[in-house]
């Protein structure tokens, strides 16, 4: 190999687009931009969901209403399922909701309402608990522990 067989690799040099420089160029006259219209002129851009000077569609259709994006998506379970869930003693949380099937994720925000009866001893740590459902825990001789803020939706919200 000698100095004069040295040659760079394929495609590594590219001439630069030289526009609007004469015929000779081969990008002369239209400098590659077609003929007439919008597209050719200079700043002749149009918008995103720009149709042509159409209605666009975002104006066409009714907007109504809004989202309301600080809105806390809460996982409801009741008392009578933890009652037929749930052994005496056990400690209810997140983890062994979803374990039984109750709620979906273990670190979405949890609420317990108070439908149905309790006559087991529960250990009930989540996120919220209504005050009849905390009433019938209490009386059943359970004991309630309120978690907020530790959960990650709880977090994210």
């Amino acid at each position: 190999m000698s100095d004069f067989n040295l040659h760079a690799p394929e495609g590594s040099h590219k001439r630069k687009r030289i526009v609007g420089r004469g015929q000779g160029s081969g990008l002369g006259t239209t400098a590659g931009k077609g003929n007439k219209g919008q597209q050719s002129r200079s700043g002749g851009k149009t918008y995103p969901g720009f149709e042509g000077g159409q209605m666009p569609l975002y104006r066409r259709i009714p907007h109504r209403g809004f989202t309301n994006i600080f809105r806390k998506e809460w996982q409801v379970v009741n008392l009578r399922d933890l009652d037929t869930k749930f052994e005496a003693n056990e400690t209810v949380d997140g983890a062994s909701l979803v374990a039984r099937g109750l709620v979906r994720k273990a670190d979405g925000l949890v609420k317990v309402l108070g439908m149905g009866d309790i006559t087991k001893a529960l250990v009930v740590s989540v996120d919220k608990v209504s005050a009849s459902a905390k009433d019938k825990i209490e009386k059943a001789g359970g004991k309630v522990e309120t978690v907020q803020g530790t959960s990650t939706a709880a977090a994210a919200k």
